[in-house]
């Protein structure tokens, strides 16, 4: 137990602060988070973050489905010390709250994943590693010492390429495996195909593979059976900053990748291979077979999906949308999250990611029972204004709001939470 609490911790450095004229790094709201960090990005940049698939449909819709429920406070119940932590899979946890994946962070900030990397090792709040990392997995490791991590997995069309990436993540100290199953293909997403921009394309978020060696290997090949190369068309500014993109992700000196055939090699291949839409059911026994680790599997929304999750041996589900950036008019993660818990049975953990946006956010969902949350935009954001600061003030006003809502509404640990303590209201 806390006797003060993450909530009035929080609370107590801002304003304290703020007797010196500091207020903090990055705006506390999400509004104005998300605002600033628009402001501080290029198009690109925040076009790929903030986007979703088609209208945009499934990201309102994440949201709205937190308006349709209320919380109702109970009064005259000692919550002078509470605890936000949980467990799941034997490590215990400050709060209900794990950084998802997002790929391509180096649009957003220098370090990308490897500020976010300190950030999460700073607050002890699981990072899940992006399989579109712009820093590989062993980088982010390196930087987070014991501190708990889990690896997100995108099925390519290369077995050999995800046994490589499974063996990585176990070596490299990850406690768990995201099979993300809902990015098969790429979505329909009209911000980022009005500007003509997918970063993969420019060998930006592809850090997992340039450093494994069988991708590398696959790039080596692809580059010697290549024929006579046509005739180009005169190059653009474009292009030209484009080739110097790539030179500067693959990995070796600079000047000698200006003139190789590997990065823009590695860009082709990666298209290639990126994700395997064929995948059903019958892999996950193979994938299984290949790692003792936990396997979660992200993008869940039905609950026979669930159920046939826990049939195959899976450990853990993930209801998601991917932030709305898949499948337009699809089900809201938190509309889907009650159906998919009943099927499950609590017979393994179920998490809920999209749309989550602060500590109420994370009450809310917790009451409806997710274990955990993962949050993905605002940290984004966080790191855009401020790098490894912002993403860990993001982090810590989560985890405060969190803890003064538990506190506020009469509780004093998480398990007391269920959907009793919830109205629908919409």
């Amino acid at each position: 137990m806390d006797e003060a609490g993450a909530g009035r911790r929080r609370q107590n450095e801002v304003y304290r602060a703020g007797v010196y004229g500091r207020s903090p790094r990055v705006p506390v709201g999400i509004r104005r988070l998300q605002e600033r960090a628009k402001r501080a990005l290029d198009a690109r940049a925040y076009a790929y973050v903030a986007g979703g698939a088609g209208d945009e449909a499934t990201q309102r819709a994440n949201r709205a489905a937190f308006d349709r429920w209320a919380v109702v406070p109970r009064v005259l119940r000692d919550a002078s010390a509470r605890d936000t932590s949980v467990e799941l899979f034997g490590r215990r946890l400050p709060a209900p709250l794990l950084l998802g994946p997002v790929g391509a962070l180096e649009l957003v900030h220098p370090e990308a994943d490897l500020a976010v990397a300190r950030a999460a090792a700073a607050t002890g709040v699981p990072m899940v590693f992006s399989n579109q990392g712009s820093r590989s997995m062993e980088e982010c490791a390196a930087a987070m010492d014991g501190s708990p991590r889990w690896f997100q997995l995108y099925w390519s069309t290369s077995d050999e390429l995800v046994e490589s990436l499974v063996h990585r993540a176990e070596t490299a100290g990850c406690e768990a495996l995201v099979v993300t199953l809902d990015t098969t293909m790429l979505g329909w997403r009209p911000r980022d195909l009005d500007l003509g921009h997918l970063p993969f394309a420019l060998g930006k978020g592809i850090a997992q593979y340039t450093s494994d060696p069988v991708f590398r290997r696959l790039v080596e090949e692809r580059a010697a059976a290549a024929g006579p190369r046509e005739p180009q068309p005169r190059p653009t500014p474009a292009a030209v900053r484009a080739l110097v993109t790539m030179a500067r992700a693959w990995p070796g000196p600079f000047r000698e990748n200006l003139r190789s055939p590997l990065p823009r090699a590695a860009v082709e291949t990666f298209l290639a291979i990126y994700s395997r839409p064929s995948i059903s059911w019958d892999d996950l026994a193979w994938l299984r077979s290949r790692t003792k680790l936990p396997i979660l599997l992200k993008g869940v929304l039905h609950p026979d999906d669930a159920r046939r999750a826990l049939d195959e041996g899976m450990d853990g589900v993930v209801v998601s949308t991917h932030g709305g950036r898949q499948v337009d008019r699809s089900i809201a993660a938190l509309d889907a999250l009650p159906d998919v818990v009943a099927a499950v049975d609590d017979r393994v953990p179920v998490l809920l990611d999209s749309g989550i946006r602060s500590g109420a956010d994370v009450f809310t969902a917790v009451a409806l029972g997710a274990r955990a949350v993962l949050l993905g935009r605002p940290f984004a954001w966080g790191l855009a204004l401020a790098g490894e600061a912002g993403v860990r003030q993001v982090v810590e006003d989560v985890v405060g709001e969190f803890d003064l809502t538990l506190g506020l509404t009469g509780h004093t640990a998480v398990d007391q939470l269920g959907p009793e303590v919830l109205r629908r209201v919409g």
